[in-house]
């Protein structure tokens, strides 16, 4: 909260190279909204929906994100949230899916009770409300889904491999029998970033059990795997 009245009161630096202005300047948006398309981790998960992102995470846009994310720069958010949601156009458009001119829902990927209480702020869920608007307004017909949620405590996922993250997540997130109905048969995954995709296959998971088709999933950025 302290950061959010911080940014109205004081002058902005660009959360991506510092320059003076705006929160994020032309040359860092352009980076961030530039280069939408298809990364999927290596190698890729059994179960991973169609896996798009806004740009790599490096640079400027992994600044941005860390300083919405961890830093309490809400004031990204509406930059952030449109570069996902050019990148589910860019998507839906460029892959001639079958379901693309049907209602979907837009379901975030929860952040656990600790790292909410910790950040003050709930940042996937606020895109996912944000994109869902700009979706709408581009003549997407798309409806906010909040309903994945923590079955289970989990251990913090920095340094793990691919397959301790998948080990780690599985049967950890879950859709309560006392969720809202889903507006929509199929449902589009929201996230920040994509690392090994263990996060993104187990949302599908749980969204699946319930019922529901997953047939994309979309964060801002895409972290680039090394050996």
């Amino acid at each position: 909260m302290l950061s959010a009245v911080l940014d109205l009161v004081l002058p902005q630096a660009c959360a991506g190279c510092g320059a003076r202005g705006a929160r994020c300047c032309p040359a860092c948006l352009a980076e961030l909204i530039g280069a939408p398309a298809r990364r999927l981790p290596e190698p890729v998960p059994r179960g991973l929906p169609d896996c798009w992102s806004a740009a790599p995470y490096d640079g400027a846009v992994r600044r941005a994100i860390v300083a919405y994310k961890e830093r309490g720069a809400v004031a990204l958010a509406g930059v952030l949230a449109e570069a996902a949601a050019f990148t589910v156009v860019r998507a839906i458009t460029g892959t001639g899916a079958s379901w693309a001119d049907r209602p979907f829902a837009v379901v975030p990927v929860p952040s656990g009770r600790r790292a909410r209480r910790h950040r003050g702020h709930d940042p996937v869920g606020r895109l996912a409300v944000l994109v869902t608007a700009q979706l709408r307004a581009f003549g997407v017909r798309a409806e906010t889904w909040s309903a994945l949620s923590q079955g289970r405590r989990v251990a913090d996922q920095a340094g793990l491999s691919s397959a301790e993250r998948s080990s780690n997540l599985a049967g950890s997130l879950q859709v309560p029998e006392t969720a809202k109905g889903p507006p929509a048969a199929c449902a589009l995954l929201l996230d920040d970033i994509v690392t090994t995709g263990a996060t993104l296959v187990e949302a599908a998971r749980a969204l699946r059990s319930a019922g529901v088709r997953v047939p994309l999933a979309v964060t801002v950025a895409a972290t680039r795997r090394r050996s």
